[in-house]
């Protein structure tokens, strides 16, 4: 990692989340991949450890009982936990609660903090993200079915939604919807707060991705409401101004999976090297006697650097400037590192050759679950044309 970006007060607590993720989290690895519910039950005893160290959470500010790191220093971080499947989750810096967390930090009024913000900070419940429909496209986010209508005191919300992660064993959903039809296609939607428990909403599934349907915070589900009712005061902010939220919510969290994906560049390319330097063509003949797999190296080495100075360095620009001032570089880091980082994966698991097939290691548990790192948060093409459509108009 370089020291560009390394402040003199994140350096020590860096040193004790790498030695916690050595020691603690790495080993359960071979566990979640086959057993998440007891892996799950383990890392909650992890969590009182990280609370006796004075690292929980790492991404909130101090007022909820965090640390108030920049996006920059926490971006760092995060490329840390990033580095095992379970390290965010062990922090409790996991999305879509991290996402959440903050929306309802910066926009929840005291009652939506007493009720949800305080208890999901805290780490006693998980929360969920519901937007994505199945009948639209989720590059063009506008189009939505799912309604939120006034009733006297409270919203009946109808609608079907799917890839809402981690709602299986959620305490509730933040949810965009339709509240006011006769608005600009982007001042018509709400996000409001549902409670899982609410009559009317349920799971249909956890969705299958590629051929895993996971469970617990590790899912993705199609759920539906029918004529849910919740408070009024369940609304986030102002009616109508649900995607001005979700541009809030969704300029840090670009950061955050953007270092999450450098993180696991950076594991899966020391899982190269490793392994090639032990597995043996001939004796005495290793994989990293091999040009190619040198070439490998050299060309992961590089592109990881790359990423990781294009993120942080786009951190470090919304920390001074503002996420709305920085777009173009959130849009440049959104398509630029996940094809470095599933790259670098694929490279890795054929190194490894039938065993990177299995389950016996974590690649293929990140080639199958990061391949949607270009498509979720805006699909590459969806970046690469505003970035370009911007690009050209300094020409014209």
């Amino acid at each position: 990692m370089t020291n560009l970006f390394l402040t003199p007060r994140l350096k020590p607590i860096l040193e004790q989340i790498r030695q916690f993720m050595k020691e603690e989290v790495l080993p359960l690895e071979a566990n979640f991949l086959h057993d998440w519910k007891g892996t799950a039950q383990i890392l909650e005893a992890k969590r009182d450890k990280i609370r006796a160290l004075g690292l929980w959470g790492l991404h909130l500010p101090k007022d909820l009982g965090g640390m108030g790191l920049t996006l920059c220093e926490f971006g760092q971080l995060s490329e840390v936990l990033a580095e095992s499947p379970l390290g965010h989750y062990a922090f409790h810096a996991q999305a879509p609660d991290i996402g959440n967390t903050e929306l309802l930090h910066h926009f929840g009024s005291d009652y939506q903090h007493k009720t949800f913000l305080h208890p999901l900070a805290e780490g006693k419940i998980r929360s969920c993200f519901a937007m994505t429909e199945p009948e639209f496209a989720g590059s063009n986010p506008v189009n939505l079915a799912t309604t939120a209508v006034l009733e006297g005191d409270e919203y009946v919300i109808n609608g079907h939604k799917w890839y809402t992660s981690s709602a299986d064993g959620a305490s509730f959903a933040i949810v965009m919807a339709v509240t006011n039809p006769e608005n600009a296609p982007h001042q018509r939607a709400s996000m409001i707060v549902v409670p899982t428990d609410t009559k009317g909403f349920s799971i249909v599934r956890n969705i299958s991705v590629m051929g895993e349907a996971g469970e617990g915070w590790l899912s993705h589900a199609e759920v539906r409401f029918e004529n849910c009712r919740v408070p009024k005061e369940n609304l986030i902010g102002e009616a109508g101004k649900g995607f001005a939220l979700a541009q809030h919510r969704l300029g840090p969290g670009r950061i955050h999976h953007c270092m999450r994906w450098v993180g696991i560049s950076e594991r899966a390319l020391d899982m190269m090297i490793r392994y090639a330097l032990k597995r043996e063509l001939n004796k005495g003949e290793t994989l990293a006697n091999q040009q190619v797999i040198q070439h490998w190296i050299a060309e992961s080495r590089a592109n990881i650097n790359a990423a990781r100075l294009m993120v942080l360095d786009t951190a470090r620009k919304i920390d001074e400037q503002g996420a709305p001032a920085t777009r173009n570089e959130i849009s440049a880091i959104k398509f630029f590192v996940p094809k470095i980082m599933l790259d670098v994966v694929d490279k890795a698991l054929q190194v490894h050759g039938g065993l990177g097939m299995s389950d016996d290691t974590v690649l293929a548990f990140w080639y199958r679950h990061e391949r949607a790192s270009r498509i979720y948060d805006g699909a590459d093409e969806v970046h690469k044309t505003a970035l370009a459509k911007h690009i050209l108009k300094g020409y014209m």
